[in-house]
């Protein structure tokens, strides 16, 4: 049911403000490129800014209201976007987007964290993030087919796009703060010695603390999580990313448009590559979860993106520029779950775990603000030349930061091999968390 209403809120933001474009918002609003481009750029700002304190907070306010507040006010604003009348209205609406959004993705990273075992994690952090992917299915179908209500009620079809597909979202939101369970021991669905079974294997694996004491809040645990070296090297990773996955997201109908299909065409021709890394992300997650890999699957998924945006630079042929999208979307997608799920991992206890995941999302939206001028102003239709170089290089550079981190994970786990075979795990100091020898990282 996450995953539904995920899927829900990915239509109204990474995918339909492009379709909207396409439909004839900026020359319904008189948008200016550079406009346009801060409309996109404003939603970040909050977005970043937020995370984190979302994040520190969602265990004194409990996620199962935070995240339903968050999805229903999400909602709400993008369906007050259909109703923007110049530059200034959508301005203010993108704020407010970011600002409520910016709290989900970290928000659920970390509240699946405490459902789920380390090593399994990733494949259920994977059906609500690929999401994404799935949204960009049913966005350009959905698109193609709301537009047609150009007329109705006096609004364009690029208004009902926000409006259909907001008030939907926020039926989800309402839903969720009925249904959704705090933690294992709140779920109805289970019976008490399944919640209890569900517990144990948690602090056994170290996904939640033992002690409750070492669950409180602490800015030492915070300034721990910010000084990690694998977390420093998963940031950089992580602005690579965001950079690469906003560059696609945002432009991709402008993309198809620019090769040659009209506006109908261009929102259904999004679809294949979208439904294709749909399938790629749950599959590299559920080998990911098998493997204990969660470094080789992003840089599997960075040397894709690498390979589809050298495509796109190197040829003029349609088809093979349409079959770049295939690479890029995938492996910006495939990514995805796997930063996140990487942060949940190798922190510990709560508040250092929820400040490194809220972590990723910010480095990655900080990247997003470069992509919307790369994208956006720097570059231009069809060609995109300087945007395609720069995103190839990042796509190299996901890689290679995947890569170091594998490395010093990798050392630091031998080294604390060693440390359990000369002492015992009585003689060290308890609250350690991922700093404990008796802590083994996931690669």
């Amino acid at each position: 049911m996450l995953s539904v209403a995920y899927t829900v809120g990915r239509l109204k933001d990474r995918t339909n403000l492009g379709n909207a474009q396409v439909a004839g918002l900026q020359k319904d609003l008189k948008l200016t490129p550079h406009q346009y481009s801060v409309c996109l750029t404003i939603t970040f700002v909050p977005y970043i800014l937020i995370e984190l304190p979302s994040n520190l907070l969602i265990k004194v306010m409990g996620p199962h209201r935070l995240i339903p507040t968050l999805l229903a006010l999400w909602g709400l604003v993008t369906t007050l976007q259909g109703f923007v009348h110049n530059y200034s209205s959508l301005l203010v609406c993108r704020f407010f987007l970011g600002l409520f959004e910016g709290g989900l993705t970290p928000g659920l990273v970390l509240y699946l964290s405490t459902f789920y075992p380390r090593e399994r994690l990733q494949r259920r952090v994977s059906l609500v993030i690929s999401t994404a992917s799935l949204a960009g299915v049913f966005s350009g179908l959905l698109a193609a087919s709301i537009v047609k209500m150009s007329g109705n009620a006096g609004r364009p079809g690029w208004a009902w796009i926000f409006i259909i597909e907001g008030m939907v979202t926020v039926l989800f939101g309402i839903f969720f703060f009925f249904v959704m369970p705090a933690s294992p021991k709140d779920c109805g669905l289970l019976k008490e010695d399944e919640k209890e079974m569900i517990m144990q294997q948690l602090r056994n694996d170290g996904a939640i603390s033992a002690d409750d004491s070492c669950d409180q809040f602490s800015w030492g645990e915070v300034s721990k999580a910010l000084q990690a070296p694998h977390q420093l090297l998963l940031n950089a990773l992580s602005f690579f990313h965001g950079t690469l996955l906003y560059s696609v997201s945002y432009f991709v109908p402008t993309i198809l448009l620019s090769l040659g299909y009209d506006h109908n065409a261009a929102q259904l021709m999004s679809v294949p590559p979208y439904a294709v890394s749909f399938v790629v992300t749950n599959a590299a997650s559920f080998f990911a979860d098998q493997y204990h890999c969660r470094g080789a699957v992003i840089m599997f998924g960075g040397i894709m993106c690498t390979l589809g945006f050298a495509m796109f630079h190197g040829s003029y042929r349609h088809s093979v520029q349409y079959g770049s999208l295939f690479f890029t979307i995938c492996g910006a997608n495939v990514i995805s779950p796997a930063t996140g799920t990487w942060a949940a991992n190798n922190n510990s206890p709560h508040i250092r775990r929820a400040t490194a995941i809220a972590l990723v999302p910010i480095f990655a939206n900080t990247g997003g603000i470069l992509s919307t001028w790369l994208m956006g102003f720097i570059s231009r239709a069809p060609r995109y030349e300087k945007a395609t170089i720069v995103l190839l290089v990042f796509g190299i550079c996901v890689a290679l930061c995947s890569a170091a981190n594998v490395a010093y994970l990798s050392q630091q786990n031998k080294k604390r091999a060693a440390i359990r075979a000369k002492h015992a795990e009585a003689l060290e100091r308890p609250g350690l968390g991922d700093r404990s020898a008796w802590f083994t990282y996931i690669l």
